[in-house]
């Protein structure tokens, strides 16, 4: 057993706890159950799901095991934590198959062998035999409304114009038994949250004091945030999502390596088991040069890792070193234009590369990169047009099909940064 308490202090990973010094004592007793839980709001978690999932990771590695709950029931309803309006609710098959899609991640990242091996639940398998009467009558009747008014998710919604459903309310009770029946099934007696499931985990905890549990303990970590406030894992484009169907380990990789210099240290911190020592080297070396990525580029690489496999972070920097002049092979029309997303593209028949072909001239005029035949020509003459990222001197060249990067994907380039794609439909 390892002292996990202060690896999570100096990670700066502990912003809550119901009481710090009897946790202490409980995990230097021996290995404890430890569970987290992720609602199925998708298919595939997010950004700000790896905090959670990392945190378990943490208890594992430290001797503990690892419970994560994937809430079949609690998702049919939707969490008003931290939410300024209800959720819409989800039909039982997509819910079903988001079930199925988060339960494989989540496993993913934790090892299922061992003294210590992580277990997988879903709440939905002990609530689906409780009848509303019965579950007023053995849990309902344990929780005092005036607790549940005084939780600040509670306050903050019941104080909005949209105000709170009654099937949001019951939320908190559908937690809070999960707690208890997690006790009772597996002895658990740690949850584990971001600050926003405070009110919650101690809903939780005072449940389970009133229905005869060993004490319980609960402990929230901050949310991951970038400095300014907003919530990470956004773009323009939208959520960087774990699945790599729905963001590419490209993308993915290139999320973290932009990330801000105030920012990248906290990510290390909360997200990768890099050590204390290389974390303080990343630092220092993010301070005597800022701007270099240095930082950055090492917590792409591990998370990129972690998430996508070796295959993933391989894909990642290859595609990255495309845009730096790098060979383009085996690429498909989709990851081409996930790594040229920014770049200007122009549609073109695919009948244009039948027969003589189309005139290399042509297609950097049509492709917007030069304004004219004749500025085309001297791009060519001069060696600064590239045709995936091969460089393109023959004034009379013709393109055909064995020209396309990918199935229908050309990607023209003229000197060192100013690239657009071809598309043949």
């Amino acid at each position: 057993m390892t002292d996990i308490l202060s690896e999570l202090r100096w990670r700066n990973l502990i912003h809550q706890v119901t009481d710090e010094a009897g946790l202490a004592k409980l995990l230097s007793e021996g290995s404890q159950s430890v569970y987290a839980g992720f609602d199925p709001t998708a298919d595939s978690l997010h950004v700000g799901s790896l905090l959670p999932l990392m945190m378990l990771r943490r208890f594992q590695r430290a001797g503990h095991r690892p419970v994560a709950l994937v809430g079949g029931a609690t998702g049919m309803i939707g969490d008003p934590s931290g939410k300024s309006e209800e959720r819409n609710l989800l039909s039982a098959d997509q819910l079903e198959k988001n079930v199925a899609g988060i339960a494989s991640q989540v496993q993913s990242f934790l090892d299922s062998d061992g003294d210590n091996a992580a277990q997988l639940v879903n709440n939905f398998d002990w609530m689906k035999n409780f009848s509303y009467l019965n579950f007023l009558r053995d849990v309902g009747k344990n929780f005092p409304v005036g607790v549940m008014m005084g939780k600040e998710s509670v306050k903050a919604r019941l104080n909005s114009e949209v105000g709170l459903s009654y099937t949001e309310f019951s939320y908190m009770l559908i937690q809070a038994h999960d707690f208890v029946e997690l006790n009772k099934k597996l002895g658990c007696r740690v949850q584990l949250g971001g600050s926003d499931q405070w009110g919650n985990i101690t809903a939780g905890i005072d449940l389970g004091r009133r229905m005869g549990t060993p004490q319980l303990y609960g402990m929230t970590s901050p949310l991951l945030l970038t400095s300014d406030g907003r919530k990470m894992g956004k773009t323009e484009r939208g959520t960087i999502w774990l699945s790599a169907e729905r963001t590419s380990p490209y993308e993915f990789f290139q999320y973290w390596r932009n990330v801000d210099d105030k920012d990248v240290m906290t990510c290390l911190h909360y997200l990768t088991e890099i050590d204390r020592e290389e974390c303080e080297s990343l630092a220092q070396e993010l301070e005597n040069n800022a701007g270099a990525a240095v930082a950055q580029k090492r917590l792409a690489e591990w998370l990129t890792q972690l998430v996508h496999g070796d295959a993933g972070l391989k894909s990642a920097l290859n595609a990255s070193q495309i845009l730096f002049g790098g060979e383009i092979s085996d690429l498909s029309d989709k990851e081409l234009t996930q790594i040229f997303a920014d770049v200007p593209s122009k549609e073109l028949p695919k009948s244009a590369l039948e027969g003589e072909g189309l005139w290399v001239v042509e297609a950097f005029k049509t492709s917007g990169l030069v304004s004219s035949n004749g500025e085309a020509r001297r791009a060519v003459q001069e060696g600064s047009a590239y045709i995936n990222n091969q460089r393109q001197q023959d004034i009379d060249y013709k393109l055909t099909r064995a020209d396309l990067a990918s199935e229908s994907v050309m990607v023209l380039r003229r000197g060192k940064k100013k690239y657009a794609l071809l598309r043949f439909v």
